[in-house]
């Protein structure tokens, strides 16, 4: 099995969300998950809220990375999503109700990814989530990372 990881030093700014959505679209694309699959809109959706919160909820910089794991000759089975930030308060889930704006970044987080949690990381934490995806092939083509093993933006 290898591993794939990629990351990115987000500021504790919201017009970071779209940069860390348009740098995530196209790593995924260079793993052989292309934009228009389900999967990748989801990792995008789930992209977006835990780099989100990391901005709003610590005004703190974070680093968002990108694990892809899997066979080298196929496309990645499973993709893990982590943002580590300088907080070490735990991620609290909240529940909105009606109109309320806020509050709803963790539970789709929970219903979109098949596990997530945090843990500390160093003098804070990291909050991240993992999808499978099995061995499917993307668009009849094998497709691998072979040969790298890590970049950092």
């Amino acid at each position: 099995m290898q591993v794939l990881q990629v990351q990115l030093e987000v500021r504790p700014d919201p017009a970071e969300v779209g940069r860390a959505r348009r740098w995530a679209r196209s790593r995924l694309a260079g793993s052989g998950i292309e934009a228009d699959e389900p999967l990748a809109e989801t990792l995008i959706l789930l992209v977006s809220e835990l780099v989100t919160n990391a901005v709003v909820h610590t005004g703190c910089p974070a680093v968002l990375r990108i694990v892809l794991s899997g066979r080298p000759e196929a496309a990645p089975a499973t993709v893990r999503l982590e943002v580590a930030d300088r907080s070490e308060c735990p991620p609290r889930p909240r529940h909105a109700e009606g109109d309320e704006t806020n509050g709803r970044g963790l539970e789709l987080v929970d219903g979109l990814a098949d596990r997530w949690g945090w843990q500390p990381e160093g003098a804070g934490k990291q909050i991240w989530c993992e999808i499978d995806r099995g061995d499917a092939k993307v668009c009849g083509a094998v497709v691998g990372f072979e040969g790298m093993a890590y970049e950092a933006v």
